[in-house]
């Protein structure tokens, strides 16, 4: 990707915005983590448990064979939605990687979504997933 898509920098700023100021490979590893598991709550109901697996595990698959460093990471991860095995793996990474590895993997997974549901039905499935969550900033509304 030479230039990012609008989805691709929403993913990445969704990422930044979930690992936070203080950066490190736990907390990156559970941006990630946390990410893929919202995907999947709002994804299974659609497409269901083993779609959300299929489209990980293509994800995963593409990552390595476009990006030939996330080699490691990908023999290291069971093909399979395993994100505790994910986030051991992510944790053992320098910060770099693992952030790399993390928005590499999480615009594959939208890309891929988007090609078999297509783009509008794939931004407002996953719209709540990158926006930031309303806990995390305060109201901004005043109530009657």
């Amino acid at each position: 990707m030479s230039t990012l898509s609008e989805e691709s920098r929403q993913i990445v700023a969704s990422l930044a915005h979930r690992v936070g100021p203080n950066v490190d490979t736990a907390r990156i590893a559970q941006a990630i983590v946390s990410t893929l598991q919202d995907m999947n709550a709002a994804l299974t109901p659609i497409i269901g448990q083993q779609g959300v697996v299929a489209l990980y595990r293509r994800s995963l698959h593409l990552c390595v064979s476009v990006h030939p460093r996330l080699a490691d990471t990908y023999d290291s991860v069971q093909a399979a939605l395993d994100l505790n095995a994910l986030k051991s793996v992510l944790v053992e990474q320098s910060e770099t990687d693992a952030l790399f590895f993390g928005e590499v993997l999480l615009t594959t997974f939208y890309e891929l979504l988007t090609t078999l549901i297509g783009p509008s039905l794939t931004a407002r499935l996953l719209r709540d997933v990158w926006e930031p969550s309303l806990s995390d900033t305060p109201s901004q509304e005043n109530s009657p």
